[in-house]
C-alpha cells in the first residue's frame, strides 16, 4: 500500500511533467524518448537529456566566441545552431528549438545585432528548461525510476 508522502510525490512528478508540456518547453518529442525507457534502461530520459546539457554547453561556449569574432562567421554560427536545434529537437526542447530557428534566420540575413540578441534570448529558455528538468528528475528519481515512463500525455497541439 502507497503512503502519503509516496503518493503525493507521484502527484508531484505528474504535475512537473504536465507543466513542462503546459508552459511549452517540451513537445511531443520528449514522449517519444519516455516511450524509449524501459527496465533495461530505467534512466534512459535523465541519460539523454544530461547529454544534451553536456553537449548544449559546449556550443553555448562556442557560439558566444563565434559571436564574438570579427568579422562574424556567419556559415560558422549557422551550422553551431543547426547542431544545437537538432540536439533540442531530439529531446522535445520546443522554446530551445523555436529560438535556434530564429537565430539562424538572423545569421542567413547575417544580422549581428539580431543573433546576439536572439542568442541571449536562446541561453535563458535553455537555463529555465535545464532548471525545470531538474527538478522534474529529481523528483522523479524519488519515486522509482518506472515512474516517467508511465505517466500519460494527451497529444494535443497548441
Amino acid at each position: 500500500m502507497e503512503t502519503n508522502n509516496i503518493h503525493h510525490l507521484r502527484r508531484q512528478v505528474a504535475n512537473l511533467r504536465q507543466s513542462l508540456f503546459d508552459q511549452g518547453y517540451v513537445d511531443e518529442q520528449f514522449i517519444e524518448l519516455e516511450e524509449l525507457q524501459d527496465d533495461a534502461t530505467p534512466n534512459f530520459v535523465e541519460e539523454v537529456v544530461t547529454l544534451f546539457c553536456k553537449d548544449s554547453a559546449r556550443l553555448i561556449h562556442i557560439i558566444d566566441q563565434t559571436l564574438e569574432n570579427h568579422p562574424v562567421d556567419f556559415a560558422k554560427l549557422d551550422n553551431y545552431m543547426y547542431q544545437f536545434k537538432g540536439s533540442s529537437s531530439s529531446i522535445g526542447a520546443k522554446k530551445v528549438k523555436t529560438k535556434c530557428t530564429q537565430f539562424m534566420e538572423y545569421c542567413r540575413a547575417e544580422n549581428v545585432e539580431g543573433c546576439k540578441r536572439t542568442f541571449q534570448q536562446l541561453k535563458e529558455e535553455y537555463t529555465t528548461l535545464r532548471r525545470k528538468l531538474e527538478i522534474y528528475f529529481q523528483y522523479a528519481r524519488q519515486v522509482g525510476p518506472t515512474e516517467t515512463a508511465s505517466c500519460t500525455q494527451s497529444k494535443s497541439v497548441n
